[in-house]
């Protein structure tokens, strides 16, 4: 597998499995991440112990993401936590753009265009963020169960719905590639003709000859 194409390019599709990859595979680079934090955090006098643990998240992890755009959000992280913080950022740009990748192409594989990635995910990541700054009325209540209705097509869209079978506008289907390379590289059957070996009547021995018992 290229992997370069997997997880940072946006042309080409990918079925559901090498998406929920793309998804453990994020979930475990966080994991790392999460320890490399807590050991720096350690190192200089913030943190007293060490915490394990590895989270599943059908965005990525990137709720962090849009506290970048929420001015109530703080950006200015204390200077004793300044190592976290960069890897931190720099983590989650990786993993928000290993999102896109591996999200894009599994949309082409639903042949949708990438910009259906905007109501799946950002639309309702924008609303879960400021929507306690929203009134509290019953007017919006069709507004978060649209936000809530999205997230949840966009969750069966990417990681539960097939892929459409063969060719489409965004190229050949995956699955029928895997399904070519089983075709080209048969199991070897029984092949008849190898396995016999014709003997010519003057290779048996003439008649009134017998083997002797005991022989």
């Amino acid at each position: 597998m290229d992997w370069t194409w997997y997880l940072l390019r946006f042309d080409g599709r990918i079925n559901r499995a090498l998406l929920w990859q793309a998804l453990l595979i994020v979930a475990l680079l966080a994991g790392l991440l999460e320890i490399a934090g807590q050991v720096i955090g350690i190192i200089g006098g913030t943190r007293s112990t060490l915490k394990l643990g590895i989270e599943l998240d059908f965005d990525f992890g990137l709720d962090d993401l849009f506290k970048l755009v929420d001015p109530r959000a703080s950006h200015s992280p204390a200077s004793a936590d300044l190592a976290t913080a960069i890897l931190k950022t720099s983590g989650m740009a990786l993993f928000f753009w290993i999102y896109l990748a591996t999200a894009i192409k599994r949309l082409h594989d639903r042949d949708r265009s990438g910009w259906w990635i905007v109501p799946f995910f950002f639309l309702p990541g924008l609303f879960s963020q400021f929507a306690d700054l929203l009134p509290k009325t019953n007017w919006m209540l069709p507004f978060s169960l649209a936000a809530s209705l999205l997230w949840l097509w966009g969750l069966v869209e990417m990681f539960a719905a097939p892929g459409t079978a063969g060719h489409n506008r965004f190229g050949p289907d995956p699955l029928a590639a895997f399904d070519e390379g089983d075709a080209a590289s048969p199991a070897p059957g029984w092949d008849q003709n190898r396995e016999l070996e014709i003997v010519p009547p003057s290779a048996s021995p003439p008649g009134g000859m017998h083997v002797k018992r005991g022989a």
